[in-house]
């Protein structure tokens, strides 16, 4: 898995106080952080990983959740078929999208992005995602934008979206202005005029503005950690519940930003 996850110390599950809660394992916060992982919350994240990745993922988030909702239970601190109040009302949710020949695959809990991972397409070696060549095969900024056409394409624009486009477009152009008439300046004005409009159907949708991002900025980069997390940061900055998107700018950013540095580090181990 492609986050880093704090870990709860291993032992008897008669040992524990207190239940193994999202917290816990994965890097989240508010409400979720709080919670204890439930046996039907790992279920529905391996039916999930199933569809869309084709198996359970070793070492993943489904997986994880099953060790963990599995002490939990075994502990008495929830039943069998509990399921979490926040996966009731916002589920879990696995997301794909395809860029420059790579499979990004998001994973969320309640709205939280708890991992990612980048894999080969089918028809592509698995070198390919290890690196090996020039900068050619990273990812740049104006990709990862694009990819969330294809993950967030029908969702309204929001002022956390907004900030976040305008944060990944300065570090592209490496400009501390927005440029006129740019992606930037596009969402602001789609977010302004979103939040004045009462029906879903009738607001500006993420793929009006992102479709062909990577032409519409003056200039473009390969993504680095230090872009993922300015954008990361206005997101959430930006939204009321302090998160970011499943699969929105600051996810595809990020996973662009991770598939770059693992390239970067195979070519230095060869």
């Amino acid at each position: 898995m492609s986050q880093e996850q704090p870990r709860r110390p291993q032992g008897d599950s008669s040992s524990f106080q207190d239940p193994i809660k999202y917290g816990d394992v994965f890097i989240v916060t508010g409400d979720l952080a709080q919670k204890p992982v439930a046996p039907q919350d790992a279920a529905m994240m391996q039916s999930a990983e199933t569809r869309v990745i084709g198996r359970t993922q070793p070492g993943g988030v489904a997986a994880t959740m099953q060790s963990a909702s599995s002490i939990n239970e075994q502990a008495g601190f929830v039943g069998h078929r509990d399921v979490s109040d926040i996966t009731v009302d916002r589920g879990v949710t696995v997301m794909e999208t395809q860029v420059a020949g790579r499979r990004i695959v998001t994973e969320a809990v309640g709205g939280q992005v708890v991992g990612q991972y980048v894999q080969p397409t089918s028809n592509q070696p698995a070198q390919a995602v290890a690196g090996g060549g020039g900068d050619t095969e990273k990812l740049t900024i104006g990709e990862a934008l694009e990819a969330t056409v294809h993950t967030v394409g029908d969702k309204p624009v929001e002022q956390s979206d907004a900030a976040a486009i305008q944060a990944a477009e300065m570090r592209a152009t490496g400009r501390n202005e927005i440029t006129p008439g740019g992606l930037a300046a596009t969402a602001q004005s789609a977010a302004a005029y979103n939040a004045g409009c009462d029906k879903d159907e009738d607001k500006i949708k993420m793929s009006d503005i992102m479709s062909g991002a990577t032409a519409r900025l003056t200039a473009d980069k390969p993504a680095t950690k230090q872009d993922a997390e300015g954008v990361v940061s206005a997101e959430m900055r930006n939204n009321p519940n302090v998160t970011t998107t499943p699969g929105g700018v600051a996810a595809s950013v990020s996973a662009a930003a991770r598939l770059n540095e693992n390239t970067n580090n195979n070519k230095d181990n060869q």
